[in-house]
């Protein structure tokens, strides 16, 4: 079974530290030449905190332990109790910047994803930084209309419940149609019958991971 690294240590900032998890393929020893594609997952409200161990068993990362060769390593990310993914970029960067340099990443294959709050992260950092990433997957997000044109030249799959009862599901039909209305690179799942929590629905699918590998970053 691949081996979940948890890095306590933190990562200087201008603003705040960052703890993480960080999965590594099962054969990322073995491959010792190869550069490897990485994910960056940005969790729900209900995680922040400075306990590493509430993002056991949750998001990406359990999906991966248990695929045979799961092809990517994934970084997650604890944000502070008291603050956002929105107001975190000054600290999600440096991170992201630190497992570049200090594992085989592949830099033109770097992938944003994230829940709830941090489907609403994931709009945000990549609005602001979309020369960063390859593609990107907000689920039961939300965001900004207005501000779509700054997203329409990064592939994006975009997921949601349809009884989502914490954030409704106009929220994923507004960036839809925003992001058509300006040619933007854009793809929706609804999930019928479901509420708010789809991650097991939308990691557990192998082509969500096949979809992402099409992109290299432009």
């Amino acid at each position: 079974m691949p081996t979940i690294n948890q890095k306590s240590r933190k990562v200087d900032s201008q603003h705040t530290n960052l703890g993480y998890q960080l999965f590594t393929p099962i054969d990322y020893e073995v491959k010792s030449e190869q550069r490897w594609p990485l994910i960056l997952f940005l969790h729900g409200l209900h995680r922040r905190g400075e306990d590493l161990s509430m993002l056991d068993g949750y998001g990406v990362i359990p999906i991966a332990e248990v695929s045979e060769h799961f092809p990517f390593l994934v970084v997650t990310p604890q944000c502070p109790e008291e603050s956002r993914w929105t107001e975190q970029h000054d600290a999600l960067l440096p991170l992201l910047d630190h497992i570049i340099t200090n594992y085989r990443v592949d830099p033109e294959s770097i992938y944003l994803t994230g829940f709830s709050m941090g489907g609403n992260g994931t709009w945000d950092l990549a609005a602001y930084y979309p020369e960063r990433f390859a593609a990107i997957a907000p689920v039961s997000g939300w965001y900004q209309p207005e501000l779509a044109a700054k997203l329409k030249d990064i592939p994006i799959w975009t997921f949601h419940g349809s009884d989502d009862d914490i954030i409704p599901i106009a929220c994923m039909d507004e960036m839809v149609a925003a992001l058509q209305e300006v040619n933007g690179d854009i793809r929706s799942t609804t999930f019928p019958a479901l509420k708010h929590n789809i991650i097991n629905e939308t990691y557990s699918n192998p082509a969500f991971y096949e979809w992402l590998l099409q992109y290299k970053r432009k």
